[in-house]
C-alpha cells in the first residue's frame, strides 16, 4: 500500500480539478487580463487548454486528474467537452496520471456509464476513474424526461447504478478473450457473463460489449455521505476546516471507504498577492462558499495545510481559483515542497491508478462463482 495509518510513513495523493479556466466563477477574467495576445481562443476550455492542464498535473506529479460535468451547460456560461469525452482525449496524451470524468448516475444510462469507463480504462491501459455525480435539479432531471428523487429514491440510485457498473466489468472474466486462430474462436462464451440487474429504475441484463478494464474495477470517488462510502474506492470529504476535514474522513472510514480525500479549493499569491486577486475577481463576480476548506494565500502555507491535512487523509483534490494562474505556482512550489519532505511520490510511467493509490485489483465475482461450483 502507499498509504499508511502512521502519518510519518504517509503519501498524500493529489488530484486536480480541471474544469473550465478554474473553480472561480470569474476565473476567465484573469484569464483574459494574462494571457498574451497570441493565445488560442480556447484556452482553458477547448481541447488546447486541456491539453496543457493535463500534460502540465503529469509532469509536476498529481496521482490524477478529474473533469467535472453537469447535464446542462456552466452556470457561468460559455460551454465545456463533456467529461468522459475530455479524459478519452488526454488518455492517449499521457502515460501515468489517472483520468476520472465525473458521469451523473441520474441521468445517464448505467449500461453506457459502465461501457464509456470501461474503454477510457482500455484506452489509457488502466487509469480510468470515476466520480459518481447525482444531479438532481428540475432542469437537469428534465434533459431526460424526469423529475427529481427525494433523498431516499436518490440515495437508491447512486447504489443501484454504482452496483451495475461493478457487475457489468465483472461480466467478462479476464481470461475471457482467447483470440484461437485455429479454430475461430474470439473468446470462451462460458466466461461471459449475464449480470441480471434489477434497480428501482431500471433493469440491466449484460454482458457489456466491452472486455474487462485492465484494472479489473475502475476506480470509484464518490461524495462522502451520500450512501456510497462502502461502495467507493474513494470518498470526497467536504468541510470548511481541518477539524471537520478529520472528523468526516473519520466517519467516511468507518462507513467503510478504503481511502479518503479532502476537497480543497485554492487561491495563491503569484505575481499578484491572492488576496488582491480575489478582490479584482469578485468585482466581476463573487465565489460563494461551498462548503469546501479553502486556502488564500502564499504556497509555503498551503504546503503546511497538506502537511496537516495528511494526518487524517489519504489525498486532497484541488480546486484552483484560476487554473492558469495557480496551477504553476502548485507545479513549481507546492509538489516539490510536498517531495522533500517525503510526503508525495510521483506516479511511475505504465502504473494503474489503482497501482498508484494501492488499491487491490479486485478478483472477478464471476470467475470466483465458476470456481467454487465447478
Amino acid at each position: 500500500m502507499t498509504t499508511s495509518t502512521d502519518p510519518a510513513h504517509r503519501t498524500l495523493h493529489l488530484a486536480l480539478e480541471t474544469d473550465g479556466a478554474g473553480a472561480h466563477p470569474a476565473a476567465g477574467h484573469e484569464l483574459s487580463d494574462t494571457s498574451h495576445p497570441t493565445d488560442p481562443p480556447d484556452r482553458g476550455v477547448g481541447p488546447g487548454g486541456l491539453r496543457r492542464t493535463v500534460t502540465a498535473a503529469e509532469t509536476a506529479g498529481f496521482t490524477l486528474v478529474t473533469f467535472a460535468d453537469e447535464p446542462l451547460p456552466p452556470d457561468r456560461g460559455g460551454w465545456r467537452l463533456e467529461a468522459g469525452t475530455r479524459a478519452a482525449f488526454v488518455a492517449t496524451l499521457t502515460d501515468r496520471i489517472g483520468l476520472a470524468p465525473t458521469l451523473h448516475t441520474t441521468v445517464t444510462e448505467p449500461f453506457h456509464l459502465a461501457t464509456q469507463l470501461a474503454a477510457l480504462d482500455h484506452a489509457s491501459r488502466g487509469r480510468a476513474a470515476w466520480v459518481v455525480g447525482a444531479a438532481n435539479g428540475p432542469d437537469a432531471q428534465a434533459t431526460v424526461g424526469a423529475v427529481p428523487l427525494d433523498d431516499q429514491a436518490l440515495r437508491r440510485e447512486i447504489a443501484d447504478v454504482i452496483d451495475t457498473a461493478r457487475a457489468l466489468w465483472d461480466s467478462w472474466e479476464d481470461d475471457a478473450v482467447i483470440k484461437d486462430v485455429p479454430t475461430g474462436r474470439f473468446l470462451d462464451w462460458r466466461k461471459v457473463h449475464h449480470v441480471d440487474f434489477e434497480g428501482a429504475r431500471f433493469t440491466v441484463k449484460g454482458p457489456l460489449i466491452t472486455p474487462r478494464p485492465p484494472q479489473g474495477q475502475v476506480v470509484v470517488l464518490a461524495p462522502a455521505g451520500s450512501g456510497a462510502d462502502s461502495r467507493a474506492d474513494i470518498a470526497l470529504v467536504t468541510a470548511p476546516d481541518a477539524e471537520g476535514v478529520a472528523a468526516s474522513a473519520a466517519a467516511a472510514r468507518q462507513a467503510g471507504a478504503p481511502l479518503v480525500f479532502a476537497e480543497l479549493e485554492v487561491a495563491l499569491d503569484a505575481a499578484v498577492p491572492a488576496a488582491e486577486r480575489l478582490a479584482r475577481l469578485a468585482e466581476a463576480a463573487p465565489w460563494p462558499p461551498a462548503g469546501r476548506l479553502r486556502h488564500v494565500g502564499s504556497p509555503t502555507e498551503l504546503t503546511g495545510l497538506l502537511g496537516e491535512l495528511a494526518a487524517s487523509v489519504d489525498g486532497v483534490r484541488l480546486h484552483p481559483a484560476v487554473l492558469g494562474t495557480d496551477l504553476p505556482v502548485i507545479t513549481a512550489q507546492v509538489l516539490p515542497a510536498l517531495a522533500a519532505g517525503g510526503l508525495h511520490r510521483p506516479p511511475r510511467p505504465g502504473a494503474t491508478l489503482r497501482d498508484t493509490l494501492g488499491l487491490p485489483r479486485p478478483a472477478n465475482r464471476f470467475a470466483a462463482t465458476a470456481t467454487t461450483t465447478s
